[in-house]
């Protein structure tokens, strides 16, 4: 059974949005290969996105029945939910006031490990159970084209009719 794990980092200051940008470049890769991408993006939620990624490596690896290679992690789901949002007045012109929207986001990451190549048991009832699978971008076999029904008797086609003008 495939070890999992998660960890969530809650009222992280920035916007859900701005955090799902950066997970939506390390969901489904490697451990290592999300924590280079994290390293070097541009992006300030990117730090806050690693600690987190760092805490489910590390409770995977406290999991019992955990085998000991990181390199068999990868982020299996990595998700940012709004949380709550400050307001705050802002003084404008006039004696008016503006509202500013202070942000914060809750930050999960999962991780989980990826199975061992198990080559599949040919069964012993004859025959194979699946069809092999065609490449993935070809095109599947042309079928035999199927026949067409007669044509409708002339001049019933229903469209309307051209006249030449003069």
């Amino acid at each position: 059974m495939a070890i999992q794990a998660h960890a969530t980092a809650k009222y992280v200051r920035t916007s859900a949005q701005k955090a799902g940008l950066v997970l939506d470049l390390i969901r489904g890769r490697d451990v290592n290969q999300a924590l280079a991408t994290l390293r070097f993006a541009r992006k300030g939620v990117a730090r806050d996105i690693e600690k987190v990624l760092r805490s489910a490596i590390a409770n995977a690896q406290q999991k019992e029945g955990f085998g000991g290679d990181v390199e068999r992690l990868y982020v299996a789901a990595c998700y940012a939910n709004q949380g709550p949002s400050q307001k705050r007045i802002r003084p404008a012109p006039m004696g008016r006031a503006f509202r500013v929207v202070k942000r914060t986001a809750h930050l999960t990451v999962a991780v989980t490990e990826r199975p061992s190549n198990i080559e599949a048991v040919p069964t012993s009832e004859g025959g194979s159970e699946s069809t092999p699978k065609r490449p993935r971008g070809a095109k599947p076999k042309a079928r035999p084209a199927a026949k067409k029904p007669a044509a409708k008797a002339a001049g019933k086609s229903g469209g309307k009719k051209k006249t030449a003008k003069a």
